[in-house]
């Protein structure tokens, strides 16, 4: 009998953050505030799991409208081009622990590339409505030229504007998907 449940991603007690490095001493923080997606989750067998995300890339926010809007723009994301960013696991592999390594196809600006997640379960628990919620954090890094981001410029004093290397950090929620009614 299959173990696999569903679980749909509860964006308003969720979060996808990111950070880079700016003018090489400082960090920029940002998050996506539009994306939807859900895990399927086999806690006796995690290799029949899987993670499936869509991020709106024009729901960039970092808390500087002048510098969302050039994020946005064809040097960055170019939104009016490339809507929507996407994740899709590959493979599901226990880690340490509650920990699972979770291995998937990244795709920004119709550039798809291998990433791995590494996952730390929280833990599940009732809502005082009745309904399970679990909770996931997630870590990853990539290089954004690898996704066509390159955009950039030098320094007087040596170094670039924006660094390459980009954290990402995932705070996920998910509610149990409620079983259908069967139909007599």
């Amino acid at each position: 009998m299959a173990t696999t449940t569903t679980w749909n991603i509860d964006t308003t007690h969720s979060g996808i953050h990111f950070s880079v490095r700016h003018m090489v001493v400082a960090k920029v923080r940002g998050s996506f505030k539009t994306f939807s997606g859900a895990v399927l989750l086999d806690e006796q067998s995690p290799a029949n799991s899987s993670v499936s995300v869509r991020i709106e890339t024009a729901s960039i926010h970092t808390a500087v409208d002048q510098r969302d809007n050039h994020l946005k723009s064809p040097d960055f994301f170019d939104v009016a081009k490339y809507p929507l960013m996407s994740f899709d696991s590959t493979k599901v592999e226990k880690g340490s622990g509650d920990n699972l390594r979770v291995t998937g196809n990244l795709t920004i600006r119709d550039v798809t590339r291998e990433v791995v997640l590494e996952v730390e379960q929280l833990g599940v628990n009732k809502d005082p409505w009745g309904q399970l919620r679990a909770a996931f954090e997630a870590k990853t890094s990539i290089d954004r030229r690898d996704f066509g981001l390159t955009w950039n410029q030098a320094l007087e004093a040596g170094g670039v504007l924006v660094g390459e290397k980009v954290e990402i950090a995932l705070e996920l929620q998910a509610v149990k998907a409620q079983a259908a009614a069967q139909v007599a």
